[in-house]
């Protein structure tokens, strides 16, 4: 059973927390947090993000970007990052957390899997579309958890 999610993007800022704030909300019992590979530390969610995940009723104020640790890893029973760049630079870095790293969007895509797409420092629309991806992919896991 999973009790703790753990959701990973670069920086910590754009797709990560917003990620967590959506499974959070469908999975109280359940403990989502999220953190960066690069975080940019301290830092409150990217305004475009934040905006787009207001409009939905997601509370994302308090959220500060931390850097990925080994203990965030061991703590989580699952492991959702953005791409599969991402799942090997993890698994390459901590070995012995292979078994619960996955694609936040490995059951998009007709179940082929896709990568979610960094939207930082880009387009208001690559933000919305970034936005419906987070979504559907956190809709995905929830109906399988």
């Amino acid at each position: 059973m999973i009790h703790s999610i753990l959701v990973v993007c670069r920086g910590n800022i754009c797709r990560s927390p917003v990620a967590a704030a959506m499974l959070q909300r469908q999975l109280p019992r359940c403990r989502v947090s999220s953190a960066g590979l690069a975080a940019l530390t301290d830092r409150g969610v990217e305004p475009s993000a934040r905006a787009l995940a207001e409009a939905e009723g997601l509370d994302v104020s308090r959220h500060a970007a931390r850097q990925l640790e080994a203990q965030h890893l061991m703590e989580a029973d699952l492991v959702l990052v953005m791409s599969e760049e991402q799942r090997r630079e993890i698994t390459e870095r901590w070995p012995q957390a292979m078994g619960k790293v996955m694609r936040l969007g490995h059951w998009l895509a007709q179940g082929q899997g896709c990568d979610i797409p960094d939207p930082y420092r880009r387009s208001v629309e690559t933000f919305r579309q970034t936005h419906q991806l987070l979504g559907d992919a956190a809709r995905e896991w929830i109906r399988r958890l």
